[in-house]
């Protein structure tokens, strides 16, 4: 029957279903034409959904949208150009370094892509910047947030495994660090040969007005890790932490906030946080099914009847994870893949914290990944362009993101380094 559960589900994606019914319409199809009983459905996805720690993604989409409508994130974006738009293509390295301060507070790639990007492609193209390279950074940019901590994926990718969610922070925080700051290079390479405008040199006054302006912003982001590192709070406590925060700064020092935006910002993240979570709850059914059907055992068999070699097994993997998340939401592939892709990892040996960490970034890569990557129509759609031009204008930062993919696969010590310091 799993043939079944197959079919419907690709069926429903190729008409354009969400992601989450189109798992819902497969799992009952499946349920329909078994002999199980379909009160499994209510119990499975409840039971997906009743774990404490995923309680932070609410509080997390909630900081991050109270970020950008209290004008948290405008100053952090303000604050990086102040300390690059000195330097040739200095905007658009303005834009990556916001993207790693923002750190994927926000949930998703895509939703840095449409956040930032809203603020930066406009002011790039103002500043004489090629309309498809500016979209093309926004895009490869936004794939920094959800790598270095505090971070959404990471989070799923504990709850699926068991991992401490701390020690997936660290353990992203040097590969996210590494992606960063390869975009940069390719940035100001790209600048200098093209000619991109340089903004005049900030004075060091105002680069610490700008500091001391953003630093409430910036300081969100440290006291969430420090805290969740050091055992001072959960995830879910530093979630609701994080919102208190950001109301406070957003309300009373930057005066940005009132009751009608809080309202809308509330009513948006309700949406999206409910959306999530009945993603989160068909997919538990989803991979219960595969469980009992044994496909993670039949998959983790066929890739070993192909080879034994952990090297060639996890380029398999990388292939496949970039090729789901050129057309899939990082979370939901998440949710689907990685549960059946650990036991093929821990099989040859793959320390579980790397995996995930290779998991996360795979993903995201391939948001960026044409021909459907979703952050490349993001941007493409705030800039009013084609995606295949922001694809050719992104080739250069997508080489870079398969070369950091490489050395976090290949070089266990980049991602397990930090965590091993805690232990």
């Amino acid at each position: 029957m799993i043939w079944l559960l197959l079919l419907v589900f690709v069926l429903a994606l190729v008409l354009r279903f969400p992601i989450a019914f189109s798992l819902g319409l497969a799992c009952l199809a499946y349920l329909l034409f078994s002999d199980i009983p379909l009160t499994i459905l209510p119990l499975k996805m409840y039971s997906g959904i009743d774990v404490f720690v995923l309680l932070s993604i609410p509080g997390f989409i909630l900081a991050g949208n109270i970020m950008n409508e209290g004008g948290m994130t405008e100053r952090i974006i303000a604050f990086c150009n102040r300390m690059l738009g000195h330097i040739r293509g200095g905007l658009a390295l303005a834009n990556i370094g916001a993207s790693m301060l923002f750190a994927g507070i926000s949930g998703t790639a895509v939703a840095d892509t449409a956040s930032i990007g809203s603020v930066m492609i406009p002011a790039m193209r103002k500043e004489g910047y090629d309309n498809d390279f500016s979209c093309a950074v926004t895009a490869s940019s936004s794939t920094v947030g959800p790598i270095i901590p505090p971070s959404v994926p990471m989070i799923i990718a504990g709850t699926l495994s068991g991992l401490s969610v701390g020690r997936l922070f660290l353990a992203g925080a040097i590969p996210g660090l590494l992606l960063g700051l390869g975009l940069m290079l390719v940035t100001y390479f790209i600048a200098r040969k093209k000619k991109f405008p340089q903004l005049p040199r900030s004075s060091w006054k105002e680069r610490l007005r700008s500091f001391v302006d953003a630093f409430w912003a910036i300081l969100m982001t440290v006291i969430i890790l420090v805290g969740i590192i050091g055992g001072m709070f959960t995830p879910t406590e530093a979630s609701i932490i994080a919102v208190l925060y950001a109301l406070l700064i957003g309300w009373v020092v930057y005066g940005r906030l009132n009751w009608k935006r809080l309202s809308v910002v509330v009513i948006d993240s309700m949406k999206t946080s409910a959306s999530l979570m009945v993603l989160v709850g068909f997919a538990n059914l989803f991979g219960w099914i595969l469980i009992t059907e044994q496909v993670p055992q039949t998959i983790a068999a066929q890739l070993q009847s192909i080879t034994q070699q952990p090297w060639l097994i996890l380029l398999l993997i990388n292939l496949l994870l970039i090729f789901v998340g050129t057309f899939m939401e990082t979370i939901a592939a998440l949710l689907i893949m990685f549960p059946l892709l650990l036991k093929v990892a821990l099989a040859v040996g793959i320390d579980p914290v790397q995996f995930a960490v290779i998991a996360v970034l795979n993903l995201i890569i391939g948001l960026t990944t044409p021909p459907v990557g979703v952050c490349l129509f993001v941007a493409s759609s705030i800039g009013k362009t084609s995606v295949g031009r922001v694809s050719r204008a992104g080739f250069p930062f997508l080489l870079v993101s398969l070369l950091v993919l490489l050395l976090v696969s290949y070089i266990p010590q980049i991602s397990l380094w930090l965590p091993s310091l805690f232990d």
